[in-house]
C-alpha cells in the first residue's frame, strides 16, 4: 500500500473511532446529565425506591411460587407482602417529595400519583390475587346468596331499632354497605393472612363476635315487632350456623360485627350527616369505629367533630396500621391530626367507598 493510501486509511480509522466514541458519549450523556443533576437526597431516595420495588417484586414472586407448587406457606404469610407494599409507596412519595419531576401518570386505583407510579400496577393487580388466594374462605362457610342486601336490610333494622326514622335508616344501611366493602372488599366470609384473630366479613375477633351476638339478642324481639320476616331468617341462619364459627355464616357475621361496635352509634347518623353530608365520608367515620373506636366516640361527642384532635402515639400508630398516615416520612413523622384530617388522609379507602356506593344504588333499585 501506498503512504498516500496508508494515511488515508489511518484517517478512515480514526474517524471511526472518534464517531464512535461521540456516539456513546451522546447516548450515555442524559443518564449521565441526570445522575450528576440529583442531589445527595434525591439520590439516596431514588437508591431507597429502586430497592424497597426490587424488593416488593421478590416476595410477590416468592409467594406465587409458594402457591402454585402447593407449598407451605408461613405463618401470617400476607404480612410481609403488605410491609414491602407499603415500603414502595413510602420510599416513592419520599423520592417525589425530593424530586417532584418523578410525579407520574393518574392510575387506576385513584390513588394520589405522589404516592403511586402507575408503572406499578400489575404488580398491585399481581397483590390483591395473591391475598384473593391467602384469604380464601374455608371448605366449611356458608355463603349467602344475596350478601349485599343482607348487609343494607341488617343496617337498616338495626337503626330502625334504636329508634332512627327510615330515610336516617337507610343511611345506616348504606353505611354498612361501605364497612363491609373496607374490610373485605365485599367479599363474604374471608380469612385474614395478615392476622390469626380477625375473620369473616366484617373482620372481627372471637370476643368482638360473641358480644355483638348478645347485643343482638337483646334487640332481635323489637325488631320483630315491624319486620317479621327478617327475624324468621334470622333463625334460619342461626339453626345453619349451629356449631360453626358464626364469623363464617355471612349473616350472623354481618349481624354480629354492626352490633359489636357500630349500632350504638347509629343514632347520630343525622348529626353526622349534617355535619358531613358526602356519604363516603359518613362511611370513613364509621370505618374509624373498627380502628380507633375510642377517640371516634370522643369526636363524636365533643360538639367539635372535624376539629377533635387526636396526638396520643398509640392511635397514631392504629392509624398507620390501617393505611393512613402510613406512607412517607413526612406523613409518618406526624405527631397529631384533627378528624378533617385523618378522614382527609383515608384516599385508600375511597375505591371501596364508590364500590359500596354503587352497590347500594343496585340493591335499592331492586
Amino acid at each position: 500500500m501506498c503512504k498516500e493510501n496508508q494515511a488515508t486509511a489511518i484517517r478512515a480509522i480514526a474517524v471511526g473511532v472518534l464517531l464512535a466514541t461521540l456516539g456513546t458519549l451522546i447516548a450515555i450523556s442524559p443518564a449521565m446529565a441526570q445522575s450528576s443533576a440529583l442531589s445527595a437526597t434525591q439520590a439516596d431516595a431514588l437508591g431507597a425506591y429502586n430497592r424497597a420495588l426490587s424488593h416488593f417484586k421478590s416476595i410477590l414472586a416468592e409467594r406465587r411460587g409458594q402457591i402454585d407448587a402447593h407449598r407451605g406457606l408461613p405463618n401470617l404469610p400476607g404480612q410481609a407482602l403488605y410491609l414491602a407494599r407499603v415500603d414502595v409507596m413510602s420510599t416513592y412519595k419520599d423520592l417525589t417529595d425530593a424530586l417532584p419531576s418523578r410525579i407520574g401518570r393518574p392510575n387506576k386505583f385513584a390513588i394520589p400519583p405522589a404516592y403511586y407510579d402507575a408503572d406499578n400496577e400489575p404488580l398491585s393487580d399481581e397483590y390483591r390475587s395473591l391475598f384473593d388466594i391467602m384469604e380464601a374462605p374455608p371448605a366449611n362457610a356458608q355463603k349467602s346468596a344475596t350478601p349485599f342486601k343482607d348487609v343494607v336490610e341488617l343496617g337498616a333494622a338495626i337503626a330502625r331499632a334504636k329508634g332512627l326514622d327510615a330515610a336516617n335508616a337507610d343511611l345506616a344501611g348504606r353505611i354498612s354497605l361501605g364497612l363491609f366493602f373496607a374490610e373485605t372488599n365485599g367479599n363474604q366470609n374471608v380469612g385474614n393472612a395478615r392476622s390469626n384473630t380477625y375473620k369473616g366479613s366484617f373482620q372481627t375477633g372471637p370476643s368482638e363476635d360473641r358480644n355483638g351476638r348478645r347485643k343482638w339478642d337483646a334487640i332481635k324481639e323489637r325488631i320483630a315487632a315491624f319486620d317479621p320476616q327478617l327475624i324468621a331468617r334470622d333463625e334460619t341462619e342461626e339453626r345453619h350456623a349451629d356449631g360453626l364459627d358464626h364469623r363464617f355464616n355471612h349473616w350472623t357475621a354481618v349481624r354480629d360485627g354492626l352490633m359489636n361496635a357500630h349500632a350504638e352509634l347509629f343514632t347520630q347518623i343525622p348529626a353526622i350527616a349534617k355535619t358531613l353530608p358526602n356519604p363516603i365520608d359518613q362511611m370513613k367515620v364509621f370505618e374509624l369505629i373498627q380502628i380507633i373506636p375510642t377517640p371516634t366516640r370522643s369526636a363524636l361527642q365533643s360538639g367539635n367533630l372535624l376539629g377533635y384532635r387526636v396526638s396520643e402515639p398509640r392511635i397514631m400508630g392504629y392509624l398507620r396500621n390501617n393505611s393512613i398516615f402510613a406512607y412517607g416520612h413526612a406523613d409518618r413523622a406526624r405527631t397529631s391530626a384533627t378528624f378533617r384530617e385523618i378522614l382527609d388522609a383515608m384516599w385508600l379507602f375511597n375505591s371501596k367507598f364508590e364500590k359500596a356506593l354503587a352497590t347500594y344504588k343496585e340493591v335499592a333499585s331492586r
